[in-house]
């Protein structure tokens, strides 16, 4: 294979996301046409790739700097995955963002929301395929930009969001630039493929810094603040695409590399229960504020976010099982949860709405979107034999095998995970059919065909769960890891599975006690978000008292302040307090000056005195 193909899935998007921007604003429908053939073609080449092993190298700048691609089992699954997202959100957004639909807001923009989600298709591109560490920095920081951009062109108040997503993802970046910089000292070379580093001191702060980088772009605690903001502010396709399914592949790609390949992470390096606790964390806190959201988009943004836990937690492990079961459920994932927002925006553009309290009984009206719920809300639940059960269970195991408080904090996120869309698929599709929606019906095909196609893939890698775990995972590890083992099939352990049905039954119950209490399945959690001690916390956490970036704006708006005052105090000493020292003074000497020459002699008589006695001390 010509090696000059690696650079098409890169140029093309790109190109074809500069000559997005030409289309006027009347040619939105032409615009968004041109968006799905172009990624239609990329999903084409990305087909063609897979599978095949190849490298460019091409002179790029000076000190040794080379434009370095690689291709090969890994890269290509993720560059087949990112275009087949790509080419089913484009069509999706074709009817989503019509002109035509007066609720979707940025169809003002049409031109720019294309432009941006073609580039940002090949900055993810040319991500993945990098070989040279400052290749792959030029890309993913390239994505910084992208994503501000689709964010801005959303609601009024998106401005304050774009921001704030822009300044918590930069302050990651800047982290991994740290980690890339001390890697390519510690190592010699730019060059990702010849970079197997053991743990130790300074590799140790190394791995921390390019972990950082890795774990907020996948949307990890406490770098995911903005992404429930995004959920509201943002063109719904931007959350299936970006959050949803390109940032999670990229973000545990580089995980999984630098676990794996670039440092050699072992279950005995502290770094690897550091992992893990972050992957708990994760879990628990964005699943626990999912529970109590009554907006269907915010309450996904927060799931969205939970289960990047599942993916940290098993590359934490440094286990098999565990990092097979992460990669697994990062694909899994991505499916599940791309359905899931597509969804929300079929509900958003038939019903004019996203309010939990404003939905119901939808069931009748828009069946297959209902099915496709389903299907995706007991994927992400961990149902059997839905793909999320299989991925939970591998790294149920590993994190079992570790310690049984990793496997206890992740089997808890999945009795609110399930919880959580029982609350959500009651509120929405159940219940009493709300009064203004008498005239809602189904979504047209270009939205449902993509749904469609996502749930019968969660269906299917989780019945066949061997054709992703055997040709698309398990290579990744390769034979050496791996020691003969292979992780298709049903679960190996019965014991577990077993708890997990029973946590799965516990959550039924729990919303069938809850919704009765409340009376409707909006209100059927309401007694964990308002138990003693759980609802201040909430209240706190609902306030944004806990959010780390309102946490350091208000450090530096006292930084501000203060610096301020100080300043102020400068300018008062100068301005103010020395000019009126200069004035008193200039005043006692005008006074001193009589014109009487008997004054003048005693003060020099007194001077020479002085003078006299310093001499006389001194001496």
């Amino acid at each position: 294979m010509n090696s000059r193909f690696l650079l098409e899935p890169i140029v093309i998007p790109i190109v074809a996301g500069l000559l997005a921007l030409l289309f006027r604003r009347e040619q939105g429908k032409s615009c968004a046409w041109f968006c799905t053939l172009v990624t239609a073609v990329n999903l084409a080449i990305a087909a063609y790739l897979f599978g095949k092993t190849s490298s460019l190298v091409l002179p790029w700048a000076a000190f040794g700097f080379e434009f370095s691609l690689r291709l090969y089992h890994f890269s290509g699954f993720i560059l087949l995955a990112a275009a087949g997202f790509g080419f089913l959100i484009s069509l999706y957004s074709t009817a989503f963002m019509a002109p035509a639909a007066p609720q979707v807001d940025g169809r003002r923009f049409l031109n720019q929301y294309y432009a941006y989600f073609l580039l940002t298709l090949g900055m993810v591109n040319g991500a993945v395929l990098a070989d040279n560490l400052i290749v792959m920095l030029f890309f993913w920081e390239s994505l910084l930009l992208t994503l501000f951009g689709m964010i801005i062109i959303g609601q009024p108040t998106a401005f304050k969001t774009a921001v704030k997503a822009f300044i918590i993802s930069g302050v990651a970046d800047l982290c991994m630039m740290i980690g890339i910089g001390m890697t390519i000292y510690i190592a010699g070379t730019m060059t990702m493929s010849q970079i197997h580093l053991p743990v130790g001191t300074w590799s140790n702060v190394a791995f921390i810094f390019l972990m950082i980088g890795a774990i907020a772009k996948a949307g990890a605690m406490p770098f995911h603040s903005w992404i429930p903001d995004a959920a509201v502010d943002a063109p719904l396709p931007f959350m299936a695409l970006v959050p949803a399914a390109l940032e999670k592949l990229l973000g545990i790609y580089f995980l999984a590399r630098i676990s794996m390949d670039l440092f050699v992470l072992t279950p005995r390096s502290w770094l690897s229960p550091l992992l893990m606790v972050i992957g708990c964390i994760t879990i628990l806190l964005a699943v626990m504020m999912a529970l109590i959201q009554r907006d269907y988009k915010r309450l996904l943004s927060f799931h969205a976010i939970s289960q990047v836990g599942y993916m940290i937690l098993g590359i934490g492990t440094a286990l098999p099982v565990g990092i097979v079961g992460g990669l697994f459920h990062m694909i899994n994932h991505a499916m599940y949860k791309s359905c899931l927002f597509l969804s929300g925006g079929a509900v958003e553009k038939q019903a004019g709405t996203t309010d939990l309290a404003k939905l119901g009984g939808l069931r009748a009206q828009m069946p297959i979107t209902f099915i496709c719920f389903i299907v995706a809300a007991a994927s992400i639940s961990g149902v059997p034999p839905f793909n999320g059960f299989f991925s939970k269970e591998l790294v149920y195991d590993g994190a079992l095998e570790r310690h049984w408080l990793y496997y206890a904090a992740a089997l808890l996120g999945s009795f609110l995970t399930a919880a959580s869309f029982l609350k959500l698929g009651h509120a929405a599709f159940l219940g009493k059919p709300a009064a203004n929606h008498a005239k809602v019906r189904e979504a047209p095909p270009a939205m449902l065909i993509p749904m469609i196609i996502i749930a019968a893939l969660c269906i299917l890698f989780g019945v066949w769960n061997a054709l992703p775990l055997k040709h698309l995972i398990q290579p990744i590890l390769g034979e050496a890891r791996l020691e003969g083992h292979s992780f298709a099939g049903w679960p190996a352990s019965m014991t577990l599975v077993l708890l997990t049905v029973l946590v799965l039954i516990g959550a039924i119950l729990n919303h069938l006690w809850g919704a009765k209490r409340a009376g409707n399945g909006l209100g059927a959690a309401d007694h964990i978000h308002y138990a003693p001690g759980l609802h201040s916390l909430y209240d706190k956490a609902e306030r944004r008292l806990f959010d780390p970036y309102e946490i350091g704006l208000k450090i530096a708006r006292a930084i501000a302040r203060i610096a301020w005052g100080i300043d102020r105090g400068i300018d008062y000493l100068y301005d103010t307090v020395s000019v009126k020292a200069t004035y008193a003074l200039t005043a006692g000497i005008r006074k001193a000056h009589t014109g009487s020459l008997l004054a003048y002699l005693s003060w020099s008589l007194v001077g020479l005195i002085v003078i006299i006695a310093l001499i006389m001390g001194g001496i």
